[in-house]
């Protein structure tokens, strides 16, 4: 059978837009397909909710690729190397004393296949570039794509509507940035803004990247590095247990919401 460069065209609109329209309302959408924000759409996908991820990249997997230094291995400890077991990652034991290493890359391809798998969808190549906000509650993401912000080209965005938003763009907060130029949110932090997050120091960091896992303004979550730099906590550098702990708690406080309210 012959090919045809128009139908092959045909074939990938198509289907793009189907994928694109079916997603115009969501339960939950994530922001950022990074370690915390991949896991968080596994685990709500996986109870059936309908979610979709946009990162503004065209590779997803935020930091997770490069390992420590481009040495492409990442460290975890006994409960991140449970979630990473759990989507089939190999984790080798490097002493006696917990520490557990992963593959770089597979963990990366893994999280991602695991999501699409259990049914959330990834866009990438769309970043967000404002919110939409009723009652003083975020309602919805307004997109745009990537090359038009960085070719500097005035193209007006789409909408989509949501129920809940995971802010999980890491070191930028980038969601929460749009909102406090353009909204004055006030966020749940001690001072009302983004704190800001301090210098590595990976033991309190894991801690308190599941720890500032919360709802930081109505109807928007924040997990993995975009928690810590909303509540002023420490970096951890390549250890990425409290990141997916963190996609795994964030999922778990938007499920036990959207259940309660039906």
């Amino acid at each position: 059978m012959g090919l045809d460069e128009v139908k092959i065209s045909r074939a990938i609109i198509d289907r793009f837009f189907h994928k694109l329209t079916n997603y115009l309302e969501m339960d939950v959408a994530i922001v950022g397909a990074g370690p915390s924000g991949l896991m968080a759409a596994y685990k709500l996908a996986s109870q059936g909710f309908k979610v979709a991820v946009y990162e503004r990249r065209m590779s997803i997997g935020g930091g997770i690729w490069g390992g420590g230094m481009m040495f492409n291995e990442i460290v975890v400890q006994e409960e991140g190397a449970r979630l990473l077991r759990e989507i089939g990652v190999q984790v080798v034991p490097w002493n006696d004393e917990g520490y557990y290493t992963a593959d770089a890359v597979e963990v990366a391809c893994l999280l991602a296949a695991k999501c699409i798998q259990a049914g959330a969808k990834i866009f990438n190549l769309i970043m967000v570039e404002d919110v939409m906000v009723r009652n003083e509650r975020v309602v919805g993401l307004v997109l745009n794509w990537t090359a038009a912000e960085m070719s500097g080209l005035h193209v007006d965005p789409l909408a989509v509507r949501t129920k809940y938003v995971v802010e999980a763009t890491g070191h930028e907060t980038a969601v929460l940035q749009v909102m406090q130029r353009k909204l004055g949110a006030k966020l749940k932090t001690e001072t009302g803004t983004i704190m800001g997050e301090k210098s590595m120091w990976a033991e309190v960091a894991e801690s308190l990247t599941v720890n500032y896992t919360r709802e930081v303004y109505p109807g928007v979550f924040v997990a993995g590095m975009a928690a810590n730099a909303t509540f002023g906590a420490y970096r951890m550098g390549p250890i990425f247990g409290g990141m997916l702990l963190s996609g795994e708690k964030v999922a778990s406080l938007i499920t036990e919401r959207l259940r309660s309210e039906g």
